[in-house]
């Protein structure tokens, strides 16, 4: 081993070491580059919980931010709840939104204020502001997501409930207010019939 060292040490053979350790730091920085790019794609599932949590009604049930995912989710969801209330079978659920969700990004917002005051030549005075407003949408550390400051959910236009049990009329009632409870919604936007 000690004579390995001293041979590679060797003012003879620095050139070949030289190149032989440009060569294998090279090599280390290619598979660098590249488990970090494969081990970032496992962990990006593009997937969140709502909200930020599921409000206890079911653990782990996650969507994609698009639309349409937003409203399965909410449906699925009260589905799962609705179906717990005694008398209450099979339930489906369809809601309809508004509009679209917004989501307000963050600035980063620099404003400058110059005043001057300018004497003219006949001795009178004028105030001179002068101000600068530029503003940068602040982008997430991976430079491809922009960051959030917050985002408003679309407005429930109508749910439509059909329930196995929903002939009884107290039964109807206990959905029709769970409903309406756990949306955050006015009664007339609510219909709950009973299913075949």
């Amino acid at each position: 081993m000690i004579e390995k060292l001293k041979e590679f040490f060797n003012p003879k053979n620095q050139k070949k070491n030289a190149s032989n350790l440009v060569v294998l730091l090279f090599a280390g920085a290619i598979v660098l580059l590249l488990s970090n790019y494969f081990l970032g794609k496992k962990n990006d599932t593009g997937k969140s919980t709502l909200n930020g949590n599921d409000n206890g009604l079911r653990e782990g049930y996650v969507f994609n931010s698009t639309e349409e995912s937003y409203a399965d989710n909410i449906e699925k969801k009260l589905e799962e709840i609705l179906k717990k209330i005694k008398g209450v079978g099979e339930v489906y659920v369809m809601i309809t939104f508004d509009d679209t969700s917004e989501k307000v990004p963050v600035f980063n917002t620099t404003q400058t204020v110059e005043k001057t005051d300018e004497k003219d030549a006949q001795g009178g005075t004028r105030e001179v502001t002068r101000e600068d407003l530029s503003q940068q949408v602040v982008v997430g550390s991976g430079g491809d997501s922009l960051m959030i400051m917050k985002e408003t959910k679309p407005k429930v236009r109508g749910v439509i409930v059909v329930a196995e049990g929903a002939e009884d009329i107290e039964i109807k009632e206990k959905l029709y207010s769970a409903v309406k409870t756990v949306l955050g919604i006015s009664g007339n936007k609510v219909e709950i019939y009973s299913s075949k």
